[in-house]
């Protein structure tokens, strides 16, 4: 027994030694043969354990079987080093490795991201919450709900795309939707914003498309008037557009706010003078009113009680006219060179 532990300690010193300095893949594979293949060195042990006490077999055994599987762990991390050796030699030789890396160009949100959040975090300041909804919405929310029933005239200027085999849905055309959802889910007071995108039949063109994005706040409480619609509006312009910035409110309508207006900016190009872009010296930006009685009732909000202003505006004009930027397809072409600047 004390012969065989001679024995496999002398082997053992010595594989290690021969594995270590190995440094070839072909020399790799004679010592791999030697200590482990059919005639090889643990194999002859294997065969002397025939000559040995049965009482001392078992140990013999084990002290073989850890030899082999050192052997073994000795060969499988030579082999690595060795390939990775091999491979660091073939980079060099396929590969100038002196020669300068290449720029990684990190990525960045989209410019209809970036002006969204920007409008939210506006409006956040303002103590408004940002709400989200599906883009397929009921036609009931999408339509009714806002005082658009099926035979209204408003109803053709908010047409969008029906799902197919579901008369019930449509992608929405307006983010307001959203708007009674929320309503329905809390009772006021509320002061929330929706962005996300909408659809409508549209040609596309410069200033149009059948997708686009927008953001609608919404403000429900007692007591709210015109007159914070106006204020919540115009803090809006001074901080997106910049100091200075007026703003004016002309009468329009929308089904689901009375009174109406549009908010116009003075223009951000000439001041207010006049010029290509303005003709008049004002941008119209976005729509707004006071919240009609009829959405209320349609949410079971009692129109006695609350009152309340809606607002709505496209992300893509006011990125436009913040950037002066004059087609809006380049928004969805993926071109780099337009989208990395900003």
């Amino acid at each position: 027994m004390g012969e065989i532990k001679e024995t496999v300690k002398s082997i053992a010193e010595a594989a290690r030694q021969e594995f270590r300095d190995v440094g070839a893949a072909d020399a790799l594979e004679a010592l791999r043969v030697r200590y482990l293949g059919r005639k090889g060195v643990i194999r002859e042990l294997m065969q002397q354990l025939g000559s040995l006490e049965a009482a001392e077999r078992p140990q013999a055994g084990r002290l073989i079987n850890a030899l082999k599987e050192e052997i073994v762990a000795l060969h499988e991390s030579a082999r690595a080093a060795l390939d990775r050796k091999d491979s660091v030699a073939r980079v060099q030789q396929e590969v100038d490795v002196t020669l300068p890396g290449r720029p990684m160009r990190m990525g960045k949100p989209h410019p209809l991201t970036q002006t969204t959040d920007e409008i939210v975090d506006i409006f956040a300041r303002m103590g408004f919450s940002a709400v989200y909804g599906p883009e397929i919405e009921t036609v009931h929310n999408n339509f009714e709900a806002l005082n658009m029933p099926l035979d209204h005239p408003s109803r053709d200027a908010f047409d969008t795309f029906f799902i197919k085999g579901r008369d019930d849905l449509v992608l929405r055309s307006h983010t307001s939707p959203v708007q009674v959802r929320a309503m329905r889910a809390a009772r006021p007071p509320l002061r929330i914003v929706v962005p996300g995108r909408t659809y409508r039949p549209d040609t596309v063109d410069a200033t149009h498309s059948f997708m686009f994005s927008q953001v609608e706040g919404l403000v429900v409480d007692r007591d709210i008037s015109m007159a914070d619609l106006k204020f919540c509006l115009n803090e809006f312009a001074l901080a997106y557009f910049g100091e200075g910035v007026r703003t004016r409110f002309r009468p329009h309508y929308f089904p689901f706010t009375e009174p109406s207006a549009e908010m116009d900016v003075s223009c951000i190009f000439c001041d207010g003078g006049g010029c290509r872009v303005c003709g008049s010296g004002w941008i119209e930006v976005l729509g707004c009113g006071m919240v009609h009685p009829n959405v209320f009732r349609a949410v079971d909000i009692d129109c006695e009680e609350y009152t309340g202003f809606a607002f709505g505006m496209g992300v893509e004009r006011l990125c436009m006219l913040k950037h002066q930027i004059h087609d809006m397809r380049l928004f969805f072409e993926n071109d780099v060179r337009f989208l990395s600047q900003f």
